[in-house]
């Protein structure tokens, strides 16, 4: 259905010529999922722009051919790409915040495709949007057809992503990260419309995801990236169950569960080198645990290692006999967190409600009011993480902003929000600000809440001046560059913008930022969810290692329950703004009492099923 040769595709940037994808060959075949996965970076997110001709404007592409169907899509004007684009190709991008018009309300883009790539106009094209809100699972999808996407939370954007990408019904689908915002329910939701309507159309399917647990379950055949280059192509089954390129290995193995509480997470060291150098050899060694002296000389191409499974790796070329693996290394136990301290916990939420108006009519009065979290109370203890998950739109998110102090302007709080028995909401001027030194929040998208016009340097010290006057602006200086670095990014990342960055990177930076006034209560909002493995492990081990020497304590919402296992000592469990249950880590994901979690634990996609 889709086959790609020797693709190549170059960005003019201030460092020289990136070589963002370096002889990309794929062949999807019609009713397939092929996935494609790799680090932050390594360009999976440039081959899906690649493959839809919606290149930044300093990108082309140099070499190669797309062929969809026996068509090729490189040859096609551009009045011919628009129909391609969202009629015969369907594409759900990686950030819906900046995917959704904000001056559109969303019914109206879903409407917008339909009538560009179907017969179905006005109300016949509206009900068709409704039905598809319907089946991306939005509540109330009569009333949420109006609104505008500011009033959608983070997995409701996504939600409504799909329905775009999907109301055409497109031969083929790109889909960027489709499940990165969504919970677990919503997502096995999602995972089994795109299945049921692959058996129906025949509809082929590439996945771009880093949640290797997804893969497993969706995939048919896995392409591993690196550096712009393919290195692995399996079927999945046997990707998971004997990967053959040491960082495939690697992958899997710094993936967080149960087993692994308590121990450090095996990352990989470095980061994807920067594709403007030019490579004499392989692009991974500098990181890898089988290096060869031959492997800094000779770039390695795509070996066939027997059963449809080719390798770029030097350890297969022909011949050559691959050298046992090294022994697996003991993983360091983690250090035990900072004494906790006995007594009154760092902060305690009690009855903690959220309205939000309904505004209606010409002068957008305030007629009623949407509850969004209804008497929440729990409590956090210093030293301590306590995981908050949930579906979408449960009040998650909405309960972490009103605790950081965002909300006032828009909401009604009732409740009350202690840090050191003080109450939050109701601090005004130089102690509210004090305040802002303890508690800092890690944001679910990472692009909203980055400055586009600020350097990476300016954004992390913004804070640091703002909040921490005392400080020498060399130190500050010096501060930054360690920090950029902990979180797994180059010192020349701090010269450069955000839109310069890929999705993972832009989440790497705005934890950095968070991290950088050394808070005692850290709120993180999906820290996780747009980071690969590898980060993930880094970050992981850098929030643990943290907690250990400065006491922090993190108010976790997500809805990645292999990560919860690993790093969460309670869990709160939250359902149409209500707590559903809430105790300790192993009794809510082992032993849970409510039927809601227990329906939340079932839809949890898990790599074990297939190893």
């Amino acid at each position: 259905m889709l086959q790609v040769d020797d693709l190549k595709v170059a960005l003019a940037a201030d460092e020289g010529l990136v070589q963002a994808l370096d002889g990309l060959a794929l062949t999807i075949r019609r009713g397939e999922t092929f996935a494609l996965v790799g680090e932050s970076g390594c360009g999976k997110s440039m081959t899906a722009l690649a493959l839809m001709r919606l290149l930044p404007e300093n990108g082309r592409i140099t070499q190669g051919q797309v062929s969809l169907e026996g068509d090729d899509v490189l040859a096609l004007p551009e009045s011919g790409m628009r129909a391609v684009r969202g009629g015969r190709i369907g594409m759900i991008f990686q950030e819906p915040a900046t995917s959704l018009n904000p001056v559109m309300r969303v019914g109206d883009q879903i409407v917008e495709a339909i009538e560009a790539h179907t017969d179905l106009r006005g109300e016949a094209a509206r009900a068709k949007a409704i039905d598809w809100l319907r089946r991306v699972g939005i509540p109330e999808p009569e009333r949420r057809i109006d609104e505008y996407p500011f009033r959608l939370s983070g997995g409701q954007k996504q939600r409504v992503m799909i329905a775009i990408a999907l109301a055409a019904e497109p031969e083929f689908l790109v889909a960027d990260e489709p499940t990165t915002a969504l919970d677990v329910t919503i997502q096995k939701q999602i995972l089994d419309l795109l299945k049921d309507l692959q058996r129906e159309k025949g509809m082929g399917l590439l996945l771009i995801t880093h949640d290797l647990a997804v893969v497993a379950g969706m995939a048919d055949r896995v392409a591993l990236m690196y550096a712009g280059q393919i290195i692995e192509v399996a079927w999945a089954e046997e990707f998971f169950r004997a990967p053959r390129h040491p960082y495939a290995k690697l992958l899997l193995s710094a993936l967080p569960d149960a087993a692994r509480r308590g121990e450090k997470l095996a990352a990989i060291g470095g980061s994807v080198p920067p594709l403007s150098q030019a490579f004499t050899g392989c692009r991974f060694a500098p990181r890898c645990d089988r290096v060869m002296p031959e492997c800094h000389t000779t770039p390695p191409p795509l070996y066939e290692t027997g059963g449809n499974h080719p390798v770029r790796c030097l350890l297969y070329r022909e011949g050559a006999t691959p050298t046992p693996a090294p022994p697996p290394q003991p993983v360091a136990a983690a250090a035990p967190a900072a004494q906790r301290v006995a007594g009154q916990p760092l902060l305690e939420v009690q009855q903690l409600s959220v309205h939000f108006p309904i505004r209606t009519g010409l002068l957008q009065r305030a007629g009623q009011h949407f509850t969004a979290v209804r008497e929440v109370s729990f409590k956090v203890d210093a030293g301590e993480t306590v995981a908050l998950v949930g579906e979408s739109g449960c009040g998650k998110t909405t309960t972490g902003k009103a605790i950081v102090q965002l909300l006032r302007r828009q909401a009604q709080i009732e409740g009350r929000a202690l840090l050191d028995g003080r109450d939050l909401f109701s601090l005004q001027g130089d102690a509210l600000r004090e305040a802002r030194r303890s508690v800092q929040m890690i944001f679910q998208d990472p692009f909203g809440s980055l400055n586009p016009r600020m350097r990476v340097a300016e954004l992390l010290e913004e804070g640091l001046r703002s909040l921490r006057p005392d400080l020498a602006a060399e130190t500050r200086r010096d501060e930054v560059a360690t920090l950029i670095e902990r979180v797994g990014l180059r010192r020349e990342a701090l010269q450069r913008y955000p839109h310069e960055f890929s999705g993972g990177q832009r989440q790497r930076i705005a934890i950095a930022r968070a991290l950088a006034l050394k808070p005692r209560l850290i709120v993180c909002d999906e820290p996780t969810s747009a980071l690969d493995v590898s980060v993930q492990a880094q970050i992981l081990n850098l929030l643990r290692e943290l907690q250990r020497e400065l006491g922090v304590s993190y108010l976790f919402i997500t809805h990645n329950i292999g990560v919860v296992e690993y790093i969460a000592d309670r869990v709160v469990v939250m359902q149409h703004g209500r707590i559903e249950e809430a105790g300790p880590t192993d009794e809510v994901l082992h032993r849970p009492q409510s039927p809601y979690t227990r329906s939340l634990l079932a839809a949890v996609p898990r790599i074990l099923g297939i190893l």
